[in-house]
């Protein structure tokens, strides 16, 4: 099963976005993620909807970011884009009548529960602003003056 990246992937494009003066167009980010411009807008839109983001539109225009990134947690992008699910193991239902299935479940599930939990609450507590400031410490670090992605 292929992971689910677009946590990640938002993450990434939200602080690159603080970084840069202009707004970026779909095409730009499509780029940086080696996807398509309409998967950008797509998955874009939920952060548009949670009022992150603000999208303008013609020439000139592009995504740009509305709030600072010490007020965006992790769990917030992950909530705008969908909660998406966390594990890709679940449970079987092959035999839904088999009680050795079903407690096999139920053993699952409630594991898979408090593991979610668990996640979550740290998604929660961690902001994109520190984040970004682990990349701030690493380029200077590298003594870098300027830095992209396809570098």
């Amino acid at each position: 099963m292929r992971n689910d990246s677009r946590l990640s992937r938002m993450l990434h494009v939200l602080i690159h976005m603080d970084r840069h003066e202009h707004s970026a167009t779909s095409e730009m980010i499509a780029k940086m993620l080696n996807t398509n411009p309409v998967v950008v807008r797509r998955t874009m839109a939920g952060l548009r909807q949670q009022g992150y983001v603000r999208s303008e539109k013609g020439h000139g225009g592009g995504w740009t970011l509305v709030r600072p990134l010490s007020e965006i947690t992790l769990l917030d992008v992950y909530n705008a884009l969908g909660d998406p699910h966390v594990f890709a193991i679940g449970p079987a239902d092959d035999q839904p009548e088999c009680l050795v299935e079903q407690a096999v479940n139920n053993a699952l599930a409630d594991a898979m529960k408090e593991a979610e939990a668990l996640l979550l609450r740290r998604l929660g507590s961690v902001t994109l602003e520190e984040i970004a400031a682990e990349f701030e410490a690493k380029l200077t670090a590298r003594s870098a003056t300027t830095y992209s992605c396809a570098s």
